[in-house]
Order: C-alpha cells, then structure tokens, then sequence
C-alpha cells in the first residue's frame, strides 16, 4: 500500500509515517518502479506498535530499543520488562512533580479573590518571584 493508504489505515499523518523513517523505528519501504513508496502488512503493525507504545509513554528513542529487542534473539523477556520497570519509575516522578505543581498552583488560586486589577495579582506576583513557588 502507498504511504497516504497506510496513513489512512492507521490513523496518522503522512509526515508522522515520514518522520518515523527519519528517526530509524521504521525502515524505509522499498518503492515501486514509478519511485511511489510500497508499505506492507509489517510496516501496519510496527506503526502500531510504535503507536501503543507511545500511549504508554515511551518515547521514539525507547520504542527503537524495544523493537531492537523484539528482533533480537539473545534478548529475553527480563530485558524488555527492565525497560517497562524503567518507564514505570519514570512515570512515578512525572507524577510527583505533577502533584507538586499542582499543590504549588492550588495555593496560588487560593491566595487570589478574583477581584482587582492585574498589577496587584498575588499569582502574577508569585510566578514573577521565583522563590515564592516553593
């Protein structure tokens, strides 16, 4: 299938198909004598694969070292769960700073009436005094 077939069939854009080429986590497809590009069945669930990955958090470079796995034959179940234990604690700090902005962002808005004019905002005051936001 051409490329915008493709695009179509998974739900991306045609330039998101071009930069997965560009970064390595797909391979360039072989073209047709007219030079048009010729995706298979393989290309369809590596893209979504890449996409469910992404869902989870993964990033390009990440996926890229999932699918290096996946072709691997010396790697084993315990490399690719050391990367999802990896993600995991990623995620957990992402989570923690989550909460600390909004606790930081809960007192900001509590600390406003709502009333008066910008010049005497205590958010704006506060997110103009970096200190204050600790």
């Amino acid at each position: 299938m051409k490329r915008a077939q493709l695009a179509k069939q998974i739900g991306v854009h045609t330039e998101t198909l071009r930069y997965y080429e560009r970064q390595g986590v797909i391979p360039e497809p072989d073209r047709t004598p007219s030079g048009h590009r010729i995706y298979t069945q393989l290309d369809v669930e590596r893209i979504r694969f890449i996409k469910r990955a992404q869902e989870l958090g993964f990033s390009l470079k990440e996926i890229a070292e999932l699918l290096a796995l996946r072709v691997d034959e010396e790697s084993t179940c315990a490399d690719v769960q050391e990367r999802a234990m990896l993600k995991i604690h990623d995620i957990e700090e992402k989570i923690r700073d989550l909460k600390k902005i909004r606790s930081v962002l809960s007192h900001l808005a509590e600390t406003c009436t709502g009333q008066g004019s910008v010049s005497n905002c205590p958010i704006l005051d506060a997110l103009g005094n970096h200190s204050s936001l600790k």
